[in-house]
């Protein structure tokens, strides 16, 4: 974990370095003013020796001088380092996770992502300035101060030398109970993630099916799941300031009566005294800053762990060493492809699937919900990869082709896509950044999308509000469909995308891209008969197999399940 975490500092190595130096300077300065302190009490104040007192005491104040301005430049060079060291560590995330297939973001969730690019990154940010200043501080001045305590009197020295051990053992068993909690804490932050993700995506539907309370109280459930937990872990590390306190008041008493037995016996000094309770505050003090560091490595290592896992995540999907970086045409085969989405999973998605389907073809597909006709057409571009057997774009394996190339020439539209914060135009770019404003058009037009696009108050440059809020639904497919085109993809796949489209505009859709689009392979999957009847071929799903292909009075004839489907919409008129 600190191996694939450190990578992340890079340019900021050297401000991570300056801290510890400046904190090592501002400790050993802090720590030589207690000692310089009894000698002016001892030869100064108590022989009445002004000309002493002035001399150490302007040492004292520019000691002080020299002493704020380190730990100043301390917090400072700390405090940039840790956030650049932060933005590293999200940008780091969020690049590896660009090259993550749809496997593995299932695995994490996309809740629990979103809480170790936020919640995750700024325990470690905290953790690692604390790491670079405070973590050097605090043991630096317990190290001078008992060294310090040692010069002054070895005797009285020996208390610390036995407090401390204790204490150090009393911690180490504190944080070995409350560590087992925090690693389940984060786990309830990604499951109150998902449910808040889900109310703000769905509020309309919570809205309007009444479920505010239902999901309050989900939310409810939720966030006491945490509550618990971190009481519970918060009780047992609050055990530290009992110790610290308890520790404190001991060294103190020790202090007290042993200092004044030497005292008396002529083997101390009065000012020798008053440093001495000096340094066994500063030994306490870090001794209780140490605890506090220990609670806070507690969390941050449960956060370290979760943001390693991301980094070093390997993808499923990679690029082959040697891709081809050209598809030539939209010719597709399935070659005995069987899939399952996990490895564990007893049941195929996909089973024995074999399927030829020619360039500049258009196939319709048909099946009932869950008979995985998404999951066939999503081992086109790689969106997963098949568990057996082989898909085929252009005569090659496409295991064989550069992602890039592969995903560029193959435009999926998805009945749910999505539209982001931008224009309409930088929204439809996304098929083809360099597209000129002709393309755009042209694409548009195909789609079907260019009229109500002009209508709206300014037109390929109107803002879409986040999620495309400010779009019916049936315009939001347009849109993507013409985003889609102006890929100029070989193979185009419309899964249930046209759904939300009245039957007359779908229609001049289909025949647009069947008269601008000739050569481009057009896969249509679709609920509605209506939609794929004109097809070359239609494919009817059933249960992750194909179970017939043919024209569309071919399988009214022979297909029972495709009869009965188009029988049925024909009676409720769709």
């Amino acid at each position: 974990m600190i191996k694939t975490l450190s990578k992340s500092i890079r340019q900021y190595k050297k401000l991570s370095l300056l801290s510890p130096l400046f904190v090592i300077g501002e400790v050993i300065i802090e720590m030589l003013i207690p000692y310089l302190v009894g000698v002016l009490i001892d030869n100064g104040i108590m022989k009445g020796n002004m000309g002493y007192i002035q001399k150490y005491g302007l040492l004292l104040l520019v000691l002080t001088i020299v002493s704020l301005i380190l730990g100043a430049s301390a917090s400072y060079v700390s405090a940039h380092a840790a956030a650049g060291f932060a933005a590293n560590l999200r940008k780091d995330m969020f690049y590896h996770m660009q090259d993550y297939a749809f496997e593995n973001i299932d695995k994490f969730s996309s809740a629990s992502l979103v809480t170790r690019l936020t919640t995750d990154v700024n325990n470690v940010q905290m953790a690692y300035q604390i790491i670079i200043r405070i973590a050097v501080r605090a043991p630096m001045m317990l190290i001078v101060s008992v060294i310090m305590s040692i010069i002054i009197s070895p005797r009285l020295s020996l208390i610390f030398l036995v407090i401390a051990p204790i204490f150090v053992i009393i911690l180490g068993l504190i944080i070995k109970s409350a560590y087992p909690y925090f690693p389940k804490i984060f786990k309830g932050y990604d499951r109150m993630n998902q449910v808040v993700r889900e109310n703000v995506r769905g509020i309309r539907e919570v809205k309007t099916y009444v479920q505010e309370k239902p999901q309050i109280d989900k939310f409810e459930k939720s966030s006491g799941f945490i509550y618990k937990l971190f009481s519970t872990a918060q009780k047992i590390i609050s055990l530290n300031a009992l110790v610290v306190a308890a520790v404190l008041n001991i060294a103190t008493l020790a202090i007290c009566w042993f200092g004044a037995k030497e005292i008396v016996g002529g083997n101390l000094q009065t000012g020798q005294l008053v440093s001495m309770f000096s340094y066994s505050n500063s030994v306490l003090f870090s001794l209780n800053i140490l605890a506090m560091i220990a609670t806070q490595l507690i969390i941050s290592g449960a956060s370290g762990r979760r943001i390693a896992n991301v980094i070093t995540e390997k993808p499923a999907i990679e690029n082959p060493r040697k891709p081809l970086k050209t598809v030539t045409n939209g010719e597709i085969l399935f070659d005995h492809v069987n899939f399952k989405y996990d490895p564990s999973d007893k049941a195929l998605a996909l089973n024995d699937i074999n399927l030829h389907i020619k360039p500049g073809e258009t196939i319709g597909m048909i099946g009932e919900t869950g008979s995985s006709k998404s999951t066939l057409v999503s081992m086109i571009p790689r969106l997963y990869d098949v568990t057996s057997g082989a898909v085929r774009v252009a005569g090659h394996n496409v295991k064989s082709y550069d992602l890039k190339t592969l995903r560029d020439n193959v435009a999926m539209v998805l009945q749910k896509n999505v539209l982001f914060s931008g224009t309409i135009k930088e929204n439809l770019k996304w098929g083809n950044e360099n597209a000129t404003d002709e393309q755009v058009i042209a694409a548009a037009k195909i789609a079907h999308a260019d009229g109500f696009i002009r209508e709206m108050p300014d037109g390929y440059d109107t803002m879409v509000e986040q999620g495309g809020n400010n779009v019916s639904g049936g315009q939001k497919q347009r849109i993507t469909i013409a985003r889609a085109l102006l890929k100029n993809p070989k193979i185009l796949i419309l899964d249930d995308s046209t759904s939300a489209v009245d039957t007359n505009t779908e229609r001049e859709i289909r025949q647009s891209l069947a008269k601008d689009m000739p050569e481009t392979t057009k896969i249509i999957i679709s609920q509605r008969i209506v939609s794929i009847k004109d097809a070359d071929r239609i494919i009817v799903m059933n249960h992750g197999k194909i179970e017939d292909i043919g024209t569309h009075e071919e399988l009214i004839k022979r297909n029972k399940l495709y009869s009965s489907i188009a029988e049925f919409q024909e009676e409720n008129g769709k």
